[in-house]
């Protein structure tokens, strides 16, 4: 029995029941595979059925707001996503009368759709004969293979293609593709993978030179920046605060946030607030300015560290600026936000 065959066999009988297996509609395999980008089934699947519930159709997702978008989103990370998503469900709405196109290559023009989900959704839906390669493919492959090529290096990234191209069934891309993903995510695993019932254990080179936990070989990551936020949670006598939306292509944009000074240094209550911009950003005395916790939230990134400081800013009127305090679960905000209102209780003012 050769490896397809193997591999086939061992996902027909150990596949998850997940709500987009046995779909061949090429809006569900979209949404669950941008959804799971960086990201483990158990923690987007709520996100998924959150999604489907409010956009069954693309239609429905193409028509809503892109606020709306990003709250149901919220707290899944990596918002370009969303936004591409929301971008690409117009476009197949709107220009392509809510059909997505049916192979690779035209499904690889869609805007955040690379070559991952393109051949995702070409071989699941249209039964194309492209291979998938995720990260559970590559260390699948790594390790079977005993590959050393670094899997985020250019060379890498081709070789491992075209491997993963070589043993593709070409009758059942479809069922080929999920099982060799299927088999990274419950098998192979990064940490304790199950060897001893593994169907390929007989010929698999790294557990036979015991190099299970060397791969796959990844480059070291960039440097991670380290960042100094303070937020200033502004309260009025009439229970109202101050929201700005995140603008430019940094972090988060297009949510919701309290206002920001970023320092380049750690802040403390001392020299944060007697700073003369501080006084002319918040418009109050410094006696209403206070620290609401003395050690920094440590937000982490995958290329930068957001060390945060909340700062309880009490004022008499915030003018036409101000929203009710009630009305900020409404918004869609960072996680580092959100954590905030939910330990701090701050909605409930």
């Amino acid at each position: 029995m050769d490896f397809s065959k193997i591999l086939i066999n061992w996902y027909l009988n150990n596949k998850r029941d997940l709500p987009w297996r046995g779909s061949a509609d090429p809006y569900r395999i979209w949404l669950s595979e941008i959804m799971l980008q960086q990201t483990r089934v158990e923690q987007g699947l709520p996100y998924y059925l959150r999604f489907i519930e409010a956009f069954p159709r693309v239609l429905d997702l193409a028509e809503a707001s892109q606020e709306k978008v990003l709250k149901l989103w919220q707290g899944l990370g990596y918002y370009s996503r969303a936004r591409n998503l929301h971008e690409t469900a117009k476009y197949v709405a709107f220009e392509l009368n809510g059909i997505f196109p049916d192979n690779y290559k035209e499904l690889k023009k869609l805007k955040g759709v690379g070559d991952y989900t393109a051949s995702a959704i070409a071989s699941i839906c249209y039964n194309e004969a492209v291979p998938v390669v995720d990260g559970n493919v590559y260390r699948v492959l790594s390790r079977y293979f005993d590959i050393k090529t670094p899997i985020n290096s250019t060379a890498g990234i081709k070789e491992f293609k075209l491997l993963a191209g070589e043993l593709l069934d070409r009758e059942n891309p479809s069922l080929f593709n999920q099982g060799l993903m299927e088999f990274g995510a419950l098998q192979c695993k990064p940490r304790n993978p199950l060897c001893e019932t593994c169907p390929f254990n007989n010929g698999c080179l790294a557990l036979k030179k015991n190099k299970i936990g060397e791969l796959p070989v990844k480059l070291k990551k960039l440097k991670v920046k380290k960042r100094y936020f303070n937020y200033l949670v502004f309260s009025s006598e009439d229970n109202e605060t101050l929201l700005q939306r995140r603008k430019g292509k940094g972090i988060w944009e297009g949510l919701y946030e309290f206002p920001l000074i970023e320092t380049r240094d750690p802040a403390s209550p001392e020299n944060f607030i007697s700073e003369e911009k501080i006084e002319k950003k918040t418009g109050v005395a410094a006696g209403n300015v206070v620290l609401y916790n003395e050690k920094p939230v440590v937000h982490k990134l995958s290329h930068q560290h957001i060390h945060t400081h909340f700062w309880m800013v009490h004022s008499q009127d915030l003018g036409s600026e101000g929203i009710p305090i009630g009305k900020v679960k409404n918004y869609p905000v960072p996680v580092l936000i959100q954590n905030f209102l939910e330990e701090s209780g701050f909605e409930d003012y």
